[in-house]
């Protein structure tokens, strides 16, 4: 069994109904490419990426399905926190690391709450019933696969 504590604790419970189910985990694109700097950050989203492959993989027989929603550039108040300590390393000045990367997204924005939102709606509703062991990208076109 895929040993992580939120994802065996779900599928336990699907399990013990006898009635299918969706699990969803979050990670980033930074669990598909490793980022300068984050180094940590992106082994950890990796892991996340290879326990969601594995629990898809254990718990398909039983009705259960297992993606994950890997978000880029969103403008929220993590990335504030991110773009402020880029600074504090690279010297350049704060916005500039934020700005760097939300005009290397091909759709031209930072993605926003509503739009992950979305596509974790669909991971839980019926029309990805047939979806498993998937790391999504919504990243407005910042990591290709």
């Amino acid at each position: 069994m895929a040993r992580c504590g939120g994802i065996q604790a779900a599928a336990k419970k699907f399990i013990e109904r006898q009635q299918e189910g969706k699990i969803i985990n979050a990670y980033s694109i930074a669990g598909h490419d490793g980022f300068a700097m984050l180094g940590i950050y992106s082994a950890t989203k990796f892991a996340v990426r290879a326990l969601t492959q594995a629990a898809a993989k254990e718990y398909a027989s039983r009705g259960v399905t297992v993606n994950a929603y890997c978000p880029g550039i969103v403008g929220t108040g993590m990335w504030t926190e991110i773009d402020k300590r880029f600074s504090e390393i690279t010297g350049a000045p704060v916005g500039e690391t934020y700005k760097k990367y939300v005009e290397g997204i091909a759709l031209g924005r930072a993605e926003t709450p509503d739009d992950v939102a979305s596509l974790v709606s669909y991971l839980a509703g019926p029309d990805s019933d047939y979806v498993t062991g998937q790391a999504i990208l919504i990243d407005g076109g910042i990591v290709y696969r």
